[in-house]
């Protein structure tokens, strides 16, 4: 009996299809699934990760709040035309410490992955101010009112420790000081500056909003997009080596 005659039997009786078509997913599935059991992450540590700052954290509720995520997304697909627009394709390291993550799939307005340090603290403002004063085809509504809105600083500490409960490693300390650091890097004249930089690597310090007199959602917003893409250093990866 040939190879053929021997398929015919999948073709004839339905049944037997559908049993081995079971057969092959399960197989398939086990593959893929049963290696996961015996590793520790699925996901690879990248030198400069850290947790979001109280402000940083505080500024990503607010983008998602305002549904920034409905028209931007933040991962750039490994393929050549994204990597020339927006960067390095995005790590899975970098959304470790995104409860939930930002990923996405539409993209009204371009990817946010790496817009950190891309644009100034001014840029920002007016943009979210009103978008078509530095983009005239935007179609983006405007979020001027984050500017008057002081920030809501109770339940920061609270927030902290939600985000231990989800695997987010900030320790007792960070969470003791979670207030004090919201307020000291929107002020660079602050007591605890210092004290924030060692917690947080790389935490940008500054006046964010353009009003040091009140801390408002816009210094959180705009704290947070600066951050975005900020904390991996790309230099050491190649982007064209992925296509040679």
């Amino acid at each position: 009996m040939s190879v053929w005659q021997k398929h015919e039997i999948f073709e004839k009786y339905s049944m037997v299809l559908v049993i081995g078509i079971l057969v092959v997913v399960a197989i398939g599935g086990l593959v893929e699934i049963v290696p996961l059991f015996y590793l520790k992450s699925t996901i690879e540590k990248v030198s400069g990760m850290r947790p979001y700052t109280p402000l940083e954290l505080a500024g990503r509720n607010i983008y998602i709040r305002e549904g920034c995520y409905l028209c931007h997304s933040q991962m750039i697909r490994p393929m050549r035309d994204e990597l020339e627009r927006y960067g390095h394709y995005s790590l899975a390291a970098e959304s470790m410490y995104d409860h939930p993550f930002q990923w996405g799939s539409k993209r009204t307005g371009p990817d946010l992955a790496r817009v950190g340090g891309k644009y100034s603290d001014e840029w920002h403002r007016d943009h979210l101010s009103d978008p078509r004063s530095v983009v005239p085809e935007s179609v983006m509504p405007g979020y001027s009112f984050l500017l008057k809105a002081k920030l809501e600083e109770r339940g920061i500490e609270d927030h902290l420790k939600t985000q231990v409960m989800v695997g987010v490693p900030y320790s007792e300390e960070d969470i003791a000081a979670a207030k004090s650091d919201l307020e000291a890097q929107a002020n660079p004249d602050a007591d605890g500056v210092d004290a924030l930089l060692e917690r947080y690597p790389k935490a940008v310090v500054r006046d964010f909003d353009g009003n040091p007199k009140m801390l408002s959602e816009m210094d959180a917003l705009v704290a947070y997009l600066q951050v975005l893409g900020t904390l991996v250093d790309f230099s050491v990866y190649d982007n064209k080596a992925d296509f040679r």
